[in-house]
């Protein structure tokens, strides 16, 4: 039974870790992609 919860935790705890990971990197890559684009001044 402990160890079907622990795992149920360590594979909730993982996918908020990548999600976290995904969510800055995209982040991140806007910020770049604002940063080294040039502006409209149309």
């Amino acid at each position: 039974m402990w160890k079907k919860v622990l795992l149920v935790v360590a594979v909730v705890g993982a996918a908020a870790y990548v999600a976290k990971r995904v969510r800055a990197a995209n982040e991140d890559r806007a910020l770049w992609h604002e940063a080294t684009t040039a502006p409209d001044l149309r």
